[in-house]
């Protein structure tokens, strides 16, 4: 028999299968065994074995011990290539073999882009998953109890590209190559687009192109409040301005962007219109907003109505994100629709009434305002003489300046803690004394009502607290330039020996109850207004003296801030007998932090860019756009179609905000009436050009002789008195008119 028997001795058992390998030592006589390459196994029974032919070996003698081998095993799998139609054919057929109502769509595209590697939805798809790994983590909020589905399919490019477009070449973009082609990864690379904001950008080839540029612009710098919301910046980059940290952090990761990625600190608005000019938006293919308040945004969406750019918006706040696209001549403009303001707490509950924490909560003003009233005082010619002619509170001013530069000057540490101690007594003591006085607490009103009723809490007077006295001396040392002490031991020894004033409430003082009654007036007796002023030194005699007025911020943890307001606040809320907050909850009110958490700022990055696939693909349908709310804390996924541009019409005119009658060569304005009464038989009224009232039909005959031939540039100059700026190349100009529906009544 040519097939070699092994044979286990001591009826052990073997243990092995058929297809198993082995490999022999010490066998003697055939000892080409000894040195010979695995051999395949055919299981004989538990004690036996076969290992093939062996006739060509020498004669077996004795012995031997085998070895099991694990063989390493070759694994193929299908994989599919960019846009392959057999590949496409062979899975839509498996799946139609398991559901014959499958979309065939859907698994056509699944196996074109099956190779593919999109930025965006590794973005939007992560950043979901791992905040359900941090609900799996802190069992806080609500996971995720069905089937995600997630596909972006009106991305794709309008003119699909064909298999031979999607070929890798061996770069970086080689994954969005295959869902996009080649032709929309060189779109992409020679994009121009304006971050304003430099909250987060996307990585996907944008801008690598040699006359492409990624232009950002963030007067911000960072914080640490900062470092947990994204990737770009880290510890290290503390205090430095956001869009140079972010351009230099984005070219480390792609090369390709080095010199790209012009960065600026400069704000949005009317002042740096000569820098972000016509010229800059001519040179724009489309603006992001990462910005964090409202009235920035209103600017940039009218920049971008006018220069008629597509603007990408987007917000977060904590667990919810949103992203809204503005396309030119299609879709309504972000400030078309707004949310409703914040409701504001009214002053007199702020000062008098407050029932939550919220209303507690402020930077004390005594560190800046009256500051920076003795620093008037001491540059400003004539700076007392113009308060108390123009000023509604001037006594309350004047007593100020006095207190903080002669009456209540500190020369030492041990003098703050002292006048810390007495603003304690009249905060949270004298002040609630008086207004129970005024306002006792059986106080009925009009309606025989109880006054301390419902929202309005009846305050108590507080015992003394050493939180406040130690970061309010340090403080008002700071204003001085004196040097601060932390020692609680220090605070207590000074604070117990001041001698505190007899307080005794004074009749008839006005309490402000409702918004409309009249500011607390203050005690101060009117008529000793010049005697404090006879108090106050000349300013020549103080020549380069000034105090320090405290610039409040809410990362440096040494520096009292947050200390002053989280015990002040917490004072006040004990006062009125409100829950006290923690100090971070208390930071984040005071320092209007917006939560924001890296996972839903990836998702809303990759939201935004899917929809910037589609601007620089130059889709023009309603239906090719998504408007996309989420809520990570529910989860909730909210698309909808953005809202088109609301239409106007005049007998068979139609226009939109995104409309707008051009003059070029600079017009008369003779001429600029006459064309819309021949055109349009209207009669212009009024014209406007920004706070400028060019002409009226109520202008005098002789100034109205005046203007008529005027071109439009002379017109503002001369009606201004100042010249146009440089940088201006076009004039926004408003006017009412007259519509006559039968040439002789008007009707609007």
């Amino acid at each position: 028999d040519k097939e070699g028997l092994v044979t286990c001795l001591d009826e052990s058992r073997h243990g092995l299968e058929d297809g198993d390998f082995v490999t022999f030592t010490e066998v003697q006589g055939m000892t080409e065994l000894n040195v010979c390459s695995p051999r395949k196994v055919t299981v004989g029974g538990p004690y036996t074995f076969t290992i093939g032919d062996t006739s060509d070996l020498g004669e077996f003698v004795r012995g031997g011990i085998f070895t099991q081998v694990k063989m390493p095993k070759i694994l193929q799998f299908c994989l599919s290539r960019p846009r392959n139609a057999k590949y496409s054919a062979s899975l839509v057929a498996l799946v139609k073999k398991i559901d014959a109502d499958a979309d065939e769509k859907i698994i056509t595209e699944l196996v074109y882009q099956a190779t593919g590697d999109l930025p965006p939805v590794a973005a939007v798809i992560g950043g979901f998953v791992a905040q359900e790994v941090l609900k799996a983590c802190s069992a806080k909020f609500y996971p995720m109890l069905q089937h995600l589905y997630f596909d972006s399919l009106e991305s794709l490019p309008t003119t699909l590209p064909n298999e031979q477009d999607c070929q890798p070449l061996g770069s970086r973009y080689d994954g969005q190559i295959a869902v996009f082609g080649k032709p929309f990864q060189d779109k992409l690379a020679n994009h121009r687009q304006f971050f304003v904001g430099a909250g987060a950008i996307g990585m996907m080839g944008l801008a690598t192109g040699p006359d492409a540029t990624i232009h950002v612009t963030d007067l911000d710098t960072i914080e640490k409040s900062n470092l947990n919301r994204q990737f770009l910046f880290h510890a290290k980059d503390l205090g430095k301005f956001k869009s140079e940290v972010a351009a230099a952090a984005v070219a480390d990761m792609n090369p390709a962007l080095k010199g790209h990625i012009p960065c600026r600190q400069d704000p949005v608005g009317q002042a740096t219109e000569n820098v972000f000019d016509d010229d800059f938006f001519a040179g724009l293919d489309g603006v992001t907003n990462a910005l964090d308040n409202v009235a920035a945004r209103v600017y940039m969406d009218q920049r971008c109505i006018l220069y008629e750019k597509p603007l990408l918006e987007s917000g977060t706040m904590g667990m919810k994100g949103n992203t809204q696209v503005v396309i030119p001549h299609l879709t309504e403009s972000y400030s078309s629709s707004q949310d409703p303001p914040e409701k504001q707490t009214l002053s007199c509950t702020v000062k008098n009434f407050p029932n939550a924490i919220t209303h507690t909560i402020e930077f004390d003003a005594m560190f800046v305002k009256p500051v920076e009233s003795v620093n008037q005082y001491l540059s400003e010619p004539n700076y007392l003489e113009n308060s108390l002619k123009y000023s509604g509170q001037s006594h309350d001013h004047i007593f100020q300046i006095v207190s903080y530069l002669v009456t209540n000057k500190p020369l030492t540490f041990e003098e703050c803690i002292i006048w810390a101690r007495l603003q304690f007594e009249e905060k949270f003591n004298n002040a609630i004394r008086q207004l129970l006085h005024s306002l006792p607490k059986d106080h009925v009103t009009s309606t025989g009502q109880p006054f301390w009723s419902g929202p309005k809490r009846a305050p108590d007077p507080l015992p003394t607290h050493l939180s406040f006295i130690i970061a309010a001396a340090n403080l008002h040392a700071y204003n001085y330039g004196l040097r601060g002490e932390t020692d609680p031991a220090v605070f207590k020894r000074v604070a117990d020996s001041v001698i505190i004033p007899e307080f005794s409430p004074k009749s008839g003082v006005k309490i402000q109850i409702t918004e409309n009654d009249p500011v607390n007036q203050s005690s101060s007796d009117h008529d000793n207004v010049s005697d404090q002023v006879k108090k106050l030194p000349a300013p020549s005699s103080l020549a380069g003296y000034r105090l320090t007025p405290v610039e409040f911020e809410k990362d440096d943890d040494t520096n009292h801030h947050i200390d002053l307001i989280t015990a002040a606040s917490n004072l006040h809320a004990m006062n009125y007998n409100i829950t006290v907050a923690d100090r971070h909850n208390t930071k984040q009110i005071a320092g209007k932090i917006i939560p924001a958490i890296a996972t839903t700022t990836a998702l809303v990055v990759g939201l935004v860019c899917l929809e910037l696939y589609k601007i620089i693909d130059g889709k023009n349908k309603l239906d090719d756009f998504k408007n996309r709310f989420i809520n990570l804390a529910l989860p909730f996924f909210g698309f909808s179609e953005p809202i088109a541009a609301a239409k106007n019409k005049f007998e068979n005119t139609e226009w939109t905000l995104w409309d707008r009658l051009q003059f070029k060569n600079d017009p008369t304005l003779k001429e600029f009436i006459a064309w819309f009464k021949t055109h349009h038989n209207l009669d212009v009224s009024m014209v406007s050009q920004g706070v400028s009232m060019l002409w009226s039909s109520f202008t005098d005959k002789k100034k109205s002789t005046e203007r008529m031939p005027m071109e439009f540039s002379k017109l503002v100059e001369h009606v201004s008195k100042k010249p146009i700026p440089l940088h201006t190349k076009h004039l926004l100009v408003e006017f009412p008119f007259l519509i006559f529906a039968d040439h002789s009544d008007p009707l609007a």
